[in-house]
């Protein structure tokens, strides 16, 4: 139930990008330290979104890996004590 609702918010929110994303046609200049691109908002809110998305997954995994390998090093200490 609990993976049904997160779907439905993403896909929420990724239609509200999108319909964002396409009623706006301007162009933006990102600058970067190394580098100057020109980019629709449509592109740009893609971009962010996509770049959004895969940092919460990592931050997510790194979480879930930390979660996983911390009880196993306090059981490891208990038993040696």
């Amino acid at each position: 139930m609990r993976l049904i609702i997160t779907l439905l918010f993403l896909f929420f929110f990724l239609a509200i990008a999108f319909i964002f994303g396409s009623q706006n046609d301007q162009m933006l200049t990102l600058n970067y330290l190394i580098a100057k691109t020109h980019l629709s908002v449509a592109q740009a809110v893609s971009l962010f979104t996509l770049i959004g998305f895969i940092l919460g997954l990592l931050v997510a995994l790194l979480w879930k890996i930390l979660k996983l390998v911390k009880p196993k090093s306090n059981k490891i200490n208990k038993a040696n004590v």
